[in-house]
């Protein structure tokens, strides 16, 4: 059982990938886990879930947007499950925007959430690891618009950009306190928060997703229980020294052309 003895807190964690990272884990031995989000009621029955499965699961609410949320998740997390070694940063705000119609409240709230937010979690993260002496591992959850991204997706893709950076810069900063730090680029997904997107900002049809997938060189989207078994990897002791790793998880390549 490779992640036996991780204790984690998943940002984000209440659906889509972020809990199936939590579920991954609980199957792979970890039996305490916090999740965080801004939503209580989905929380609490997130929780609810993986305590079913035997694990000691609990809910912190957080918003990434607000700064006091970021450290003040790790100190509850800490406090309800004891020293964390194993954190992910899955949650993002996925406003739209161009280079010409982004405003700057979009970008602010993009970059508080998708950046900031994540770097100052982070940031608790290691304090508390170095203070207990404890070798841990962070996975943050980027997005393959990274290496460039659609149009509409300008503010966002620069976001996710600087959380890759981010991912690269704590690596480096923080393998001689044995603290690793990696990064997983994710194609299109099939998730919650995506429909809505779909729906939101595209008006998209209730079958969207049907529609997208036989577009899709695999016949489907990036799909999160595909997804979660690499995450938990990275958390656990079997990835090694493996740190600063930016890894593209899509069927789409970066860099190439038609042929």
């Amino acid at each position: 059982m490779r992640n036996a003895h991780t204790r984690a807190v998943i940002v984000g964690g209440t659906q889509g990938l972020g809990f199936a990272i939590a579920r991954q884990l609980v199957e792979e031995g970890c039996r305490a886990i916090v999740l965080s989000g801004r939503d209580r009621a989905k929380g609490a029955e997130a929780a609810a879930a993986l305590a079913v499965l035997g694990c000691d699961a609990h809910f912190v609410a957080a918003d990434l947007g607000n700064l006091d949320d970021c450290h003040g998740v790790i100190e509850q997390s800490g406090a309800l499950i004891g020293p964390l070694n194993a954190l992910v940063n899955a949650a993002a705000a996925c406003d739209r925007g161009s280079l010409l119609d982004t405003t700057p409240e979009v970008w602010a709230r993009l970059m508080d959430v998708n950046a900031r937010g994540p770097f100052f979690t982070m940031q608790a993260f290691v304090w508390q690891a170095r203070h207990h002496g404890i070798e841990a591992s962070i996975v943050n959850i980027v997005s393959m618009v990274i290496h460039c991204g659609q149009s509409y997706l300008a503010p966002y893709s620069a976001s996710k950009a600087a959380l890759a950076n981010i991912t690269r810069n704590t690596a480096q900063a923080h393998r001689r306190d044995r603290i690793r730090c990696n990064a997983i680029a994710c194609g299109w997904m099939d998730t919650p928060g995506e429909d809505a997107t779909q729906k939101r900002h595209h008006d998209a049809p209730d079958n969207w997703l049907e529609l997208a997938e036989a577009e899709q060189p695999f016949g489907q989207l990036v799909k999160p229980d595909q997804v979660a078994p690499l995450a938990t990897f990275l958390l656990s002791p079997q990835s090694g020294v493996m740190t600063g790793a930016i890894i593209d998880c899509d069927q789409n390549v970066a860099g190439a052309y038609p042929e």
